[in-house]
């Protein structure tokens, strides 16, 4: 996986805060290849969101991640803990790790 520890420890801590301590978020993507090179953050969450507060507080975690990693390309699926799993959630917990 190619994250720092203090990557993986910022990303817990604002998904906590604005997710709720619940949450649980995966890595997926290339980045999870040690071999690979670049790549974006992609990040699968699923937490127990009002469907109506989803895209705010997806936004306000990308702010704070990107203030808090840097200049980083990030991508964030949110899935709602209530909601039936779609083919991007079952890829990124199949394919990734969980953090």
């Amino acid at each position: 996986m190619r994250l720092t520890d203090r990557q993986i420890k910022i990303i817990k801590e604002e998904v906590a805060r604005i997710l709720g301590s619940d949450a649980e978020v995966w890595l997926f993507g290339s980045r999870v290849d040690d071999n690979a090179r670049g790549g974006d953050i992609d990040l699968m969450i699923e937490a127990d969101v009002d469907p109506e507060e989803a895209l705010q507080r997806e936004l306000r975690l990308y702010s704070r991640l990107i203030r808090r990693l840097g200049d980083q390309r990030i991508d964030i699926v949110i899935h709602r803990s209530s909601a039936p799993r779609l083919p991007i959630h079952e890829v990124a917990m199949e394919t990734g790790k969980r953090l």
